[in-house]
């Protein structure tokens, strides 16, 4: 990011996960997540012959993955929403989960995904002359989003006392408000954009770089890893069924 902060917290670890039961991203923290996001799948580090199938694959476009990359940034603001629910309802602040969660923000959604946009889509849309009243609030709010998840993480590395919870839910429902107008806002305005502003030969250019990013950060497993460790921490939680956010009417 332009203008990235070197604000990256590392949790201790979890010894013993075995014996307790943890799931791969909350054992992992906030620092090592890069690297466990091919514990979920060992068998894949090795790159195998593709088939024929896998040959005719048609590839994601740039916009398809900066928004599914959006899918993981809401299912971490669901599980925030979970904290925030079990503090208001006076119980115990389950700081593991949360802190994977901020973990997943920091190193997915800050230090790639947002990194992913500096660099490569606001500046074409800027020199196009295109949205320049949107960009610099988004970049703002990018700036605004790391001050909150280094709060969160550091409310979270350890147990948080009963003085410190009203300031970790405050910063969670900050983080929560600014980022669902936020990723809406790109996903229907910037991102279609996109395709005005970026030659077809580029957009394929594009996304082959984007994808050699996420597998050089993320190891072979690349998104499909991250969102195994998403869905582990919100198993632990027990809000993984979706079919209890079903309202009966």
């Amino acid at each position: 990011m332009g203008n990235e902060t070197r604000d990256d917290r590392e949790t201790p670890s979890v010894r013993r996960r075995e014996m307790l039961g943890l799931p791969v991203a909350l054992a992992c923290g906030s620092a090592m997540l890069a690297g466990c996001g091919t514990t979920r799948q060992a068998s894949s580090a090795a790159t195998p012959t593709p088939s024929p199938e896998q040959a005719d694959e048609v590839p994601v476009t740039p916009p398809e993955d900066l928004m599914r990359e959006h899918g993981v940034l809401k299912r971490v603001l669901l599980i925030y929403r979970e904290g925030i629910r079990r503090v208001n309802a006076g119980e115990q602040v389950p700081v593991q989960p949360l802190h994977a969660g901020a973990g997943i923000i920091r190193t997915f959604i800050e230090q790639y995904h947002e990194q992913l946009e500096e660099r490569y889509v606001f500046p074409r849309l800027v020199k196009a002359g295109k949205l320049t009243d949107i960009v610099p609030v988004l970049v703002r709010q990018h700036q605004r989003g790391r001050v909150l998840t280094g709060r969160i993480l550091d409310a979270t590395a350890k147990p948080t006392p009963p003085q410190a919870r009203s300031g970790l839910v405050a910063d969670m429902a900050a983080f929560i408000r600014m980022y669902e107008p936020h990723e809406a806002r790109e996903d229907t305005v910037v991102f279609p954009a996109m395709r005005e502003v970026i030659p077809p030969k580029e957009f394929t250019e594009m996304a082959e770089t984007f994808e050699d990013e996420e597998h050089r950060r993320f190891g072979a497993a690349g998104f499909t890893g991250v969102v195994g460790q998403v869905a582990d921490i919100e198993k632990t939680l027990g809000i993984y069924d979706l079919n209890q956010f079903t309202p009966r009417v």
